[in-house]
């Protein structure tokens, strides 16, 4: 039973960080360094000005924005990061219409891993790829660079659409999947979208597309914390979700809104749910069997917390 439940650590998300603002700069509030102290505690003794290193840009762009490579010229911790294996990283910037709360950081590692991180912005009333990595799914990478959205179409557009994180399965044999053929190739499955709340009308899609061999995590989950759907108490509905062990984790049909649900500073979704920041934790309580680490980021409408999406490695 034990072997069952212990993941494999092989996951394209090595390292997560929550940055907030401090007057005029970003502070570390918490990080996820599991092995990688070395990193942790030359992200601990920095700060970055609006501008300023990766969480400086991402704030002063106020878009989410992906580094391919971790050089001295893009990313301050540059030393730091090559002594730790790390090889690439994506910022996601979290506001309140037009406050920033946070920065959420994470860094991937092993170039030789398949998957994919990208971001979609709007421009002539389709999404285009802003950047993105891809590890060792070239094919894929090329593909996508040659590929836009309408309003509605595949995960970014249908993300774009609703306003809502959208998990998708099987992605090499989905209709809803315009890249299913190259997916399939480049063995990419499971497909997270989600929109990035950014002050102005620039529409930004975020993209996590994961491979069974070398997922960019173990488990997803999506939360639902609209007060229209859960009422005026803090409250998140689990409304999707999967696991590599346990398949889905969407709920039966019309259940019981309790059986799924977590109240505001209860466990890790409920601290996002309380503080409105994004959420990362090594170990401690909260998580589920077999898992040793998670990243919880919220994403929040005009009417306060929408969403709060989850993926466990």
């Amino acid at each position: 039973m034990d072997d069952l439940l212990e993941a494999p650590t092989n996951t394209f998300i090595r390292i997560a960080e929550v940055w907030v603002p401090e007057g005029d700069r970003l502070v570390l509030a918490t990080g996820t360094y599991d092995g990688l102290e070395g990193f942790g505690a030359a992200s601990a003794r920095a700060t970055f000005a609006k501008g300023e290193g990766l969480p400086g840009k991402a704030w002063a762009e106020a878009r989410p924005i992906v580094l391919r490579t971790l050089d001295d010229s893009t990313f301050h911790r540059a030393k730091a990061a090559a002594a730790s294996g790390l090889t690439a990283a994506v910022a996601i910037p979290v506001f309140a219409e037009d406050v920033l709360l946070a920065i959420l950081v994470v860094l991937f590692a092993d170039a030789a891993h398949v998957g994919a991180i990208e971001v979609w912005e709007d421009s002539a009333n389709s999404l285009v790829l802003s950047d993105g990595y891809y590890g060792t799914a070239e094919e894929f990478e090329r593909v996508s660079k040659a590929t836009t959205f309408g309003h509605g179409q595949g995960l970014p557009g249908g993300v774009w659409a609703s306003e809502t994180p959208i998990l998708m399965r099987d992605l090499g044999a989905s209709y809803g999947f315009l890249r299913s053929e190259s997916a399939g190739k480049a063995g990419l499955k499971t497909g997270l979208g989600l929109p990035i709340p950014t002050p102005g009308d620039k529409i930004y899609v975020l993209t996590l597309l994961s491979a069974p061999g070398t997922p960019i995590a173990h488990r997803f989950e999506i939360w639902d914390a609209r007060a229209e759907r859960v009422g005026p108490e803090k409250k998140a509905l689990r409304i999707d979700g999967l696991c590599e062990r346990e398949g889905f984790l969407a709920p039966k049909e019309n259940p019981p809104l309790d059986a799924l649900s977590v109240t505001a500073w209860q466990g890790p979704i409920g601290r996002v749910l309380g503080s409105g920041l994004p959420h990362v934790q090594v170990g401690g309580a909260g998580l589920p069997a077999g898992y040793t680490q998670m990243v919880a980021l919220p994403i929040h409408h005009e009417n306060g917390l929408a969403y709060v999406v989850a993926w466990y490695l």
